[in-house]
């Protein structure tokens, strides 16, 4: 017996009016149970929303572009009464603490991620790139933040860049704020315009060009993941006073180690990357040295101090940038690490990771070893107080106290809030990592 079931969009955290980028299924397809009917593509993802039984599609109510939330009905579906009733059955069932989306119970995941985002408040939300502890663009009236008629996602993204919702004329229905309202707001102020209330100075605008006077041009929009980030990315790097500590590690040992080993690593389904013992080695030296894995306080006089070591690293992939995070890293041994940078690159590169895989880093890796260059100034990933950027290895001749000698170098570049970190402790750390980085032993035991 069939029974006509409404299929809707299943909890997808604090995301509201997502876009539809992709209709896998028409009316009449026969689908089973997990197979992809839509994706969806928020600012940090793409997601598919699975069939949550087989059965037959009888209407699909949504189109490509459409923008749906939880709850939105996306298709009618004709399904096995018993089928259906089991599969409703096991998804009433309680979530693991560790899956529960942050959105779905503020509570729980106050408790779970207590310090992740502090722009958000002392007890933190779920995380995501931040710039909120100076105030980029004004500071935040709590109450009148409060009564701002805008959605959570909206709130989210505003806290994210520093802006007071009382200062944002809202251009949606009934004068609700956008998430374009918010954008349109922060380019005003870096244009050094008024926005809305405010007459506070923002920088110096940057001169106009007509360039076609020079010759022929071509005008191309930038990628998605260029408008999300470049905001972000311009608000740390004029909010966060950079410092940035360069040296190398003789990674020689630790090369020899890892080539011996790539034949076991095989047979285990795991390739063995350089990428894999650095994280390790970060994780020894957060040990060592914790304030390197804390965060600036909503009041930018106190700090956050985790108890956890979520390792954010760089992924390049076809559409830009994005940061995957291997979290309880400090819990993994290299070879787990290893498999876990497999599958996370993976999805990163097909555009399939989940929003919580890139949530909630507590210190980031930027490697451009696979690329090449040597020293760079990698910036900050707020609420993060750091990041490690990491260059080509190369040979070079060493001085052992008689000759000199050919040795693997890894060149490492640190970036640090200098509000937090000085910088005899930015060296401390970057000579604690090349002893780790150079004693392959001690990475592997674990």
């Amino acid at each position: 017996m069939t029974t006509e079931l409404q299929v809707k969009v299943p909890d997808i955290g604090d995301f509201d009016a997502v876009e539809i980028v992709e209709v896998m299924v028409a009316a009449g397809d026969e689908v089973a149970a997990e197979d992809s009917l839509i994706t969806l593509e928020t600012d940090k993802a793409a997601m598919d929303v699975p069939a949550p039984y087989a059965g037959k599609v009888v209407e699909v109510k949504v189109a490509v572009g459409d923008k749906v939330s939880e709850g939105s009905v996306i298709l009618t579906l004709a399904a096995d009464s018993d089928a259906a009733g089991a599969a409703d059955a096991d998804a009433a069932q309680p979530e693991q603490p560790a899956e529960a989306p942050a959105a779905a119970a503020p509570a729980a995941a106050a408790a779970d991620q207590p310090t992740e985002q502090p722009a958000e408040q002392a007890a933190g939300a779920a995380a995501g790139p931040a710039v909120t502890d100076s105030k980029p663009v004004h500071a935040i009236s709590e109450a009148g933040f409060a009564k701002a008629h805008a959605s959570p996602s909206v709130r989210k993204l505003a806290r994210e860049m520093g802006v007071d919702l009382r200062r944002v004329k809202g251009t949606g229905a009934k004068q609700r704020i956008t998430a374009d309202d918010v954008k349109g707001f922060v380019k005003s102020v870096m244009a050094g315009q008024s926005a809305g209330a405010s007459s506070g100075t923002g920088l110096p605008p940057l001169p106009q060009v007509n360039f076609v006077k020079f010759g022929s041009v071509e005008e191309k929009p930038l990628g998605r993941i260029q408008k999300i980030s470049g905001p972000r990315l311009h608000a740390s790097w004029v909010n966060i006073p950079h410092v940035t500590q360069q040296d190398e590690a003789d990674i020689t040992e630790l090369e020899q180690r890892r080539q011996a080993l790539k034949g076991k690593a095989t047979e285990q389904g795991v390739k063995l990357t350089p990428l894999a013992f650095i994280i390790r080695a970060v994780v020894l030296t957060l040990q060592e040295y914790r304030v390197f894995n804390t965060s600036m306080g909503a009041d930018a006089a106190t700090l956050i101090w985790k108890n956890y070591m979520h390792i954010g690293f760089a992924a390049d992939t076809p559409n830009g940038l994005v940061v995957p995070v291997i979290r309880n890293a400090d819990q993994k041994g290299v070879f787990e690490i290893a498999a876990e940078l497999a599958e996370l690159s993976a999805g990163a590169r097909d555009g399939k990771l989940k929003s919580e895989q890139m949530q909630g880093s507590s210190f980031t890796v930027s490697s451009l070893g696979g690329i090449g260059g040597t020293f760079f100034t990698p910036i900050i990933n707020p609420p993060e107080v750091a990041i490690l950027g990491v260059g080509r290895s190369r040979h070079a001749p060493v001085w052992d106290g008689s000759a000199f000698q050919p040795r693997l170098m890894l060149p490492v570049s640190l970036s640090y809030d200098h509000r937090v970190i000085d910088g005899a402790t930015g060296v401390r750390f970057t000579s604690f990592l090349g002893k780790a980085l150079a004693d392959p032993d001690k990475l592997l035991d674990f």
